[in-house]
């Protein structure tokens, strides 16, 4: 997501049409494609993201521009799917047992190795993984959030979110190895 010119902020503040549709226009996407990756359910995530506009576009006035916008408006977008994530219960605890991953695996194939098929099988994998892992997985990865980010987001403490995405890669990778096998 690139920032934004301050003068179209102004204007979604003085509520002008234009820079309201322009700001949607620019972001719809990318708000839509982080909520996608944190609730798994492309309808949700489109409520969501009409939701986060909503709400950004109600408290323009409290963005100072302090960091870029777009940061502003991806984190009511992922404080919003995790709030419908806790509201369904979807949120599972992470007491599972600890992965392990055999010390002979097998090196990476060629380098010439079709780039789409491995897209799609970290695709699989990640569905597979249980929720919590895989808003981890998203919010660092994906999103570019570090680990205290994360756990304020997520209302946890840094070393939960450590060893949160510790266990969420070493599963990932076991799921990824098990299709290859």
């Amino acid at each position: 997501m690139k920032d934004i010119d301050f003068k179209l902020i102004e204007s979604c503040r003085n509520n002008e049409r234009f820079a309201l549709e322009r700001i949607y226009e620019l972001y719809a996407k990318a708000l839509f494609n982080t909520c996608c990756r944190i609730v798994d359910n492309e309808a949700d995530a489109e409520d969501l993201m009409q939701e986060s506009f909503i709400e950004a576009f109600r408290k323009i006035d409290t963005y100072r521009g302090e960091g870029e916008f777009a940061g502003w408006l991806k984190r009511i977008a992922v404080n919003h799917s995790i709030n419908f994530l806790r509201k369904r219960k979807r949120l599972v605890s992470l007491d599972e047992g600890y992965v392990e991953i055999p010390d002979n695996q097998p090196e990476d194939e060629s380098i010439s190795e079709n780039i789409f098929c491995r897209i799609e099988e970290i695709r699989d994998a990640l569905s597979r993984l249980n929720h919590q892992y895989k808003i981890i997985l998203s919010l660092h990865l994906l999103e570019g959030y570090d680990h205290e980010e994360i756990a304020s987001i997520l209302g946890t403490t840094y070393g939960n979110v450590r060893t949160r995405y510790s266990r969420a890669k070493q599963k990932l990778l076991a799921i990824i190895m098990g299709a290859r096998n």
